[in-house]
């Protein structure tokens, strides 16, 4: 696999209007009251929630892992950061161009982590908009001689201390179909028989759905529903989430950013997090 480090894909176009935001909004849990993500004629206009920006990642995605033999029932989102240098415009054209920076192995009968970077402008050779990093976890396919890669950061909440915020959003059951429609579509996420064939009871919710659902809680907590001082998210996906269950969001301020930990009444499924927030 490591002959494949280096690989860039050329830019690929991403064309979106305001009903592709209001989607998007919908499809990460927004409600009839949050207008200003759901209403193109909301006072003040209408706002991108900024994790958004993975939008256009997804044909560039595909593009850059073109030719190259994948079994989908191995593949799992392992990790996700995104690097956000002005807010996104609510319609336009956008440009991505995709890397694969990185391969490392995890020993054998492991894990491959594949290492993705995307670079997303407003025009072809315009200055970055945002940036998309993509760890993607390739189950048994470790063992290749690669280098096991860099050790994680603790990112901890401080213990005893309760969280500055915390948000619960309840899942609703066909929100992985709804998500799909911006262009994810992995059966993985609906169609149970692929699930099954994966390791999994039913459907899972997209990790990118999740890692929506929170980015809103943090925008409207740690944001004030400014969108524009969402500068940093990174998480690590560390449970599936089934749709149905209860989606907990919490914040801890510390050092300039807030820890992040996202967790179901079942597990927790994202640490290891951070969000940067400011002007």
């Amino acid at each position: 696999m490591l002959e494949f480090v280096g690989r860039r894909s050329e830019p690929t176009e991403f064309r979106y209007t305001w009903k592709d935001v209001v989607l998007y909004a919908l499809s990460v849990g927004a409600q009839a009251e949050e207008l200003s993500f759901i209403y193109e004629n909301a006072p003040g206009g209408l706002k991108v929630i900024p994790s958004f920006c993975v939008l256009p990642c997804f044909d560039a995605f595909v593009r850059l892992l073109s030719g190259i033999k994948i079994d989908l029932t191995r593949i799992l989102h392992g990790e996700h950061r995104v690097l956000l240098h002005s807010s996104i415009p609510p319609e336009g054209v956008l440009w991505t161009t995709g890397e694969i920076a990185d391969v490392y192995d995890k020993g054998p009968g492991k894990a491959a982590l594949i290492v993705v970077r995307m670079t997303t402008t407003s025009e072809e050779d315009g200055d970055p908009l945002f940036e998309n990093e993509f760890v993607i976890f390739y189950r048994g396919m470790g063992g290749f001689g690669g280098k096991p890669g860099p050790r994680s950061q603790p990112l901890t909440p401080p213990e005893g201390r309760e969280p500055d915020f915390r948000v619960a959003y309840q899942i609703p059951d066909n929100q992985a179909a709804l998500y799909r429609l911006n262009g994810d579509r992995n059966p993985l996420h609906i169609d149970p028989q692929f699930a099954r064939m994966a390791g999994f009871q039913k459907p899972i919710l997209h990790g990118l759905c999740s890692f929506g659902y929170a980015t809103r809680a943090i925008v409207h907590k740690a944001c004030g529903g400014d969108v524009g001082l969402l500068r940093e998210f990174k998480v690590r996906f560390t449970d599936v989430v089934y749709p149905g269950e209860t989606l907990i969001t919490e914040g801890w301020k510390e050092d300039g950013r807030y820890l992040i930990r996202v967790l179901t009444e079942r597990a927790p499924v994202m640490t290891h997090s951070y969000a940067v927030v400011g002007p």
